[in-house]
């Protein structure tokens, strides 16, 4: 058993205490399978967090090592991926290994932060992955437009949370190895919000993150979601994430649709630069960032 925040529940998971309201009424009996309506119910009464089943998720109460394997299991991830990146220079290449470890390191400062990542990775390995991929792509454009190490990490971090809202979506939508229909793709879209809503009272990372978790569908054209925003009206970081999420997804394979070549994926990202997405951005991405089957050699 152990005690977890609400809006780290995931549908599927067992209540192994009973909840009650504060004047003393059961809300939810113990032992009862969470779903939408009974996580919602804990939000009406203002429940933040609440005992589950650590057996039907194999989950055991969150210590400091298991912080440190979740950080470790970032580096490992980034590691590997910045394995086939051509650079322009190496100490672009010891830059962005700095600014990655740093990032993972100052995640150990927010226990609940990465307990979200932990869950993430547990509920879905591979949009934890994805979010691994898209915060060093991210961290890379941050490069190439000349950041500071401060903003590379805001950026960075919040690359890294992006879609730490879908651990609100129902794991059979999340997981379905076939085509989402139309309500449940409105379902998923839903991850936006929720990822806000998760990040926006978070002291250390919540601001920025916050505004990337919500923003990164958007596109410069009004037609993204979930606020239809255009253009300078998205936040620069949201509109670099979008970037490096839509290369990430157009090269990853998944089970209803084989990844595209990373060249055919460039051409895309160039032709969305003129309506979806920044020019600006897109532009130093196609520049500065290629790929190459070479492995990088490690500064140590």
């Amino acid at each position: 058993m152990r005690k977890v925040y609400v809006d780290n529940i995931v549908s599927g998971m067992k209540l192994a205490k009973a909840v009650f309201s504060h004047e003393g009424r059961i809300l939810l009996a113990s032992g009862i399978e969470l779903k939408r309506r009974s996580i919602d119910k804990l939000r009406r009464y203002n429940i933040s967090q609440i005992y589950v089943d650590d057996e039907v998720f194999g989950f055991s109460e969150i210590d400091d090592e298991a912080c440190k394997q979740t950080v470790t299991q970032i580096k490992r991830l980034a590691e590997n991926s910045i394995i086939g990146y051509s650079f322009s220079s190496t100490a672009d290449v010891i830059r962005l290994k700095n600014v990655i470890a740093e990032i993972a390191d100052e995640l150990l400062d927010d226990k609940h932060i990465l307990q979200s990542l932990s869950d993430l990775y547990t509920v879905d390995s591979y949009t934890f992955e994805h979010s691994v991929n898209v915060c060093i792509i991210s961290v890379m454009i941050g490069i190439a437009m000349n950041f500071c190490k401060s903003r590379l990490k805001d950026l960075g971090i919040g690359a890294l949370l992006h879609d730490i809202g879908k651990l609100r979506i129902p794991e059979e939508i999340l997981k379905k190895p076939f085509r989402l229909t139309e309500e449940e793709f409105e379902e998923v879209k839903k991850h936006t919000i929720y990822g806000y809503e998760i990040l926006k009272n978070n002291n250390k990372f919540g601001k920025i993150s916050s505004y990337i978790a919500l923003e990164h569908h958007e596109r410069c054209d009004g037609s993204g979601y979930p606020l239809k925003l255009e253009r300078n009206s998205i936040h620069l970081y949201s509109r670099i994430v979008s970037v490096a999420d839509v290369f990430n997804a157009l090269t990853t394979d998944r089970v209803y649709r084989k990844k595209m070549e990373k060249q055919n994926a460039f051409k895309y990202i160039m032709s969305l630069g003129s309506h979806h997405l920044d020019k600006e951005i897109t532009d130093v991405f196609i520049k500065y960032i290629d790929f190459c089957p070479i492995r990088i050699v490690s500064e140590n």
